[in-house]
């Protein structure tokens, strides 16, 4: 399986959405905590949104990333767990072509090192639609550094051996040259 990575990193373009009834863009932290560290591994950030935990809204960001030709990753932060207002799962779910079902697994895993038996109750789930990798995360800024920084920032690089998700995600548009040789 080693043809699944490369010996060049591959910038990724890759869109933010916090789910949240009472954060703002200036107070989540989550959200800018996803930011930051995937620019620090050199991708650039497609979009960052914020929506309310409602399903048709979370349902609407998600389907425009799957359709835009630009958008290979969106990460999920928040509206996966199980009060009511967590909906964030059977939003995104329906419009999964195929579940990435070891995200999950090994999310809840390495949580419980950190969190220990309260991670039964994170219903993080991840899948690939059109070309663009959907990974739905808790919402504390602990649980998405955990997220990063033990699964994603591994399997968005593309020299990740034997295997990575980088092959399976939407090739972009080339970006034409210009006179300099540089790209627009």
């Amino acid at each position: 399986m080693s043809h699944l990575s490369t010996p060049d990193f591959q910038p990724l373009e890759i869109a933010v959405l916090t789910v949240s009834d009472t954060r703002s863009l200036h107070n989540d932290t989550s959200g800018q905590a996803l930011v930051t560290s995937l620019q620090r591994a050199g991708h650039a950030l497609a979009e960052r949104r914020l929506v309310i935990d409602d399903i048709y809204q979370i349902r609407a960001v998600v389907s425009a990333w799957i359709a835009d030709p630009k958008v290979q990753v969106g990460l999920i932060t928040g509206g996966t767990g199980f009060t009511t207002r967590d909906n964030t799962p059977q939003a995104v779910a329906p419009l999964l072509e195929r579940t990435v079902d070891g995200f999950g697994e090994l999310f809840r895993q390495i949580s419980r090192e950190e969190i220990g038996t309260s991670t039964i109750q994170s219903r993080a789930i991840a899948g690939i639609t059109n070309g663009t990798l959907i990974c739905c995360l808790p919402g504390s800024t602990g649980a998405c550094l955990t997220a990063w920084e033990k699964i994603l920032v591994q399997q968005l690089d593309s020299r990740t051996k034997p295997c990575n998700f980088v092959p399976h995600l939407k090739r972009l548009p080339e970006r034409p040259v210009l006179a300099c040789g540089t790209r627009s």
